[in-house]
């Protein structure tokens, strides 16, 4: 079996990737405040702060930040899955490895973890969050998906409510933040 690394980083920001088993499914939208509950739930007993999130039909992206001096978001991750998969009902398929250790087949096992390492990072994740609904064709617009901290920024001036435009025509580096100008 490969052994994963994770980059354990106490208060440390973290992108992450968190798909459903079978990509087919609109699960994630479908129960969106089934998926709500497990989130809220899990931070009142391990706090973290969602910096930038976006929930599409099959998986989600987030950006997180732990409090200083913590670094277990595999345990989080745990149990948000298992706080939104309690709440549905059976029926989804299962292979024999995960029946036998009584698992359900909603979620895939492992998630994207990336570290960020500087402001730009972090700002390229956040921006990358928020693009997601339109590279996957789900919108033209950011602000038309309705399941993205998109809204919140555009609330606290951060993005203006027509970040990235109409997608419509533009390359695979559209939504991408544009570097900052050098001092001369």
């Amino acid at each position: 079996m490969t052994d994963y690394r994770r980059n354990f980083v106490a208060g440390g920001n973290f992108f992450f990737t968190v798909n459903l088993a079978e990509r087919r499914l609109r699960l994630l939208t479908e129960h969106i405040e089934v998926l709500r509950i497990a989130f809220r739930e899990t931070r009142q007993n391990h706090p973290f702060t969602i910096e930038a999130m976006v929930v599409l039909p099959d998986h989600l992206h987030s950006v997180w930040t732990m409090p200083e001096g913590d670094a277990d978001f595999a345990t989080r991750w745990r149990l948000i899955k298992t706080g939104f998969s309690r709440r549905l009902p059976n029926g989804e398929r299962i292979s024999g490895g995960r029946a036998s250790k009584g698992e359900r087949g909603i979620w895939q096992r492992r998630y994207w973890e990336h570290t960020i390492q500087d402001e730009n990072d972090f700002s390229s994740h956040v921006d990358y969050v928020h693009i997601n609904p339109v590279k996957h064709g789900l919108v033209t617009r950011v602000r038309d998906w309705p399941y993205s901290s998109f809204h919140r920024m555009v609330k606290l001036g951060i993005y203006p409510e027509d970040w990235a435009g109409n997608a419509s025509g533009h390359d695979d580096a559209f939504g991408e933040r544009a570097p900052e100008p050098r001092a001369r």
